[in-house]
């Protein structure tokens, strides 16, 4: 697989994965009365929007995306439930979505440096525009800190 492709893989699985679990919080969250609920309504869009993105464009490269295993998954929406029963304030909530989101923005970073003199400019571009989701999305849970 070449470095682009590599780059927007990467970019499915960030977004296949924080589908999976704000889906999950959400749910979590359902009869609560939280506010930060709405934030992370707008945050799953945008990342439903960006694995869409993703799809489009292995697909049109004959690539397979390759998804988050079962066993991370479960973990993960795991570890959420547990946030929820011990604290479901709208601030341990932030927190433990923009400790998430941190890791994935950091990551992202990592991937772009790493391949920068392969990738073509549309794939730098959506990679600096998905750093950048992840940062505002980062902006929009410190309100509820």
């Amino acid at each position: 697989m070449d470095a682009n492709m590599e780059v927007i893989e990467h970019i499915y699985k960030d977004a296949d994965m924080a589908i999976v679990n704000l889906s999950k919080l959400l749910k979590e969250l359902k009869d609560r009365d939280n506010k930060i609920k709405g934030t992370i309504e707008n945050i799953l869009k945008g990342y439903e929007r960006y694995l869409g993105d993703a799809k489009k464009r292995l697909k049109k490269h004959n690539e397979s995306e390759e998804k988050n295993s079962l066993v991370e998954k479960m973990m993960s929406t795991m570890g959420i439930c547990k946030v929820v029963k011990e604290d479901n304030s709208d601030a341990r909530i932030a927190d433990m979505l923009i400790k998430g989101i941190s890791m994935g923005s950091i990551d992202m970073e990592k991937k772009l440096k790493e391949y920068e003199q392969e990738l073509d400019k549309k794939t730098v571009k959506l990679a600096k525009d998905f750093i950048s989701f992840q940062q505002d999305n980062i902006e929009a849970l410190k309100v509820h800190l």
